[in-house]
């Protein structure tokens, strides 16, 4: 078997090459791993840092860009089109989640329980430092969800997606922002796809640490849901 690990980045020079060296170290095991690291127009040091890490490890990594920011959903479709693993894994290029946590969350798919595995930050029993913002929208969002889908989820919006490649067949992703997250929720679901979440920690960074995600993207999940579930 073999992982893609996708890291879209977006300006992300104070954390990319940081976050590139853990992943590098994670233990694979028997699992070959590659990097796909999908630059996304940056307009920071990220693309020299980015080239940096990728000479000290050519065999693991590979990158793609853009040469305009379109949008977090653009960037993962990029990478999807290079990525040749079995599996692919989600990875923000911040340092919110700990890819040492990659064990668990292949470990259903290893075991044919399920295709797709979902992180959930609300299931870890330590949820230190989560803004009551963050857990309201996310409550709306993943509820409207599991309304709409007859889905069981915690956490729609994680940045932790694990699937086999083959899921994709016949999806068509539109979405080039972060209602990427809705999109590809709801049509794993309307295709019967079982989700199973796994725990995982979560250390959250705030606006001015380069924390993204707008109200504005909140409006557009919402729209996304409805119009994936309703349409043919």
């Amino acid at each position: 078997m073999k992982l893609s690990v996708l890291i879209p980045v977006y300006n992300e020079e104070m954390t990319i090459g940081e976050l590139i060296e853990r992943v590098a170290r994670v233990e694979a095991g028997a699992i070959e791993m590659e990097i796909i690291v999908a630059n996304d127009g940056s307009t920071d040091a990220s693309a020299q840092i980015i080239e940096a890490h990728r000479a000290l490890h050519a065999e693991l990594i590979r990158t793609c860009s853009m040469p305009i920011n379109l949008g977090k959903g653009a960037a993962i479709r990029l990478g999807l089109h290079h990525a040749q693993g079995d599996v692919i894994l989600i990875q923000d290029a911040d340092l919110e989640l700990d890819p040492n946590e990659y064990g668990k969350l292949l470990q259903p798919i290893l075991e044919g329980k399920t295709k797709v595995v979902y992180g959930s930050r609300f299931l870890n029993a330590r949820q230190q430092g989560i803004p009551l913002r963050t857990r309201l929208a996310n409550r709306f969002l993943t509820t409207l969800t599991n309304l709409l889908f007859g889905t069981r989820l915690t956490d729609m919006e994680t940045a932790y997606k694990v699937f086999r490649r083959e899921v994709l067949q016949g999806v068509r992703l539109r979405c080039v922002h972060f209602d990427f997250e809705p999109e590809i929720t709801g049509q794993l679901a309307k295709r019967g796809h079982r989700i199973v979440e796994v725990p995982i920690s979560y250390n959250p960074r705030r606006a001015e640490e380069g924390k993204k995600i707008s109200w504005v993207d909140g409006i557009e999940a919402i729209y996304t849901l409805l119009r994936v579930r309703f349409s043919k």
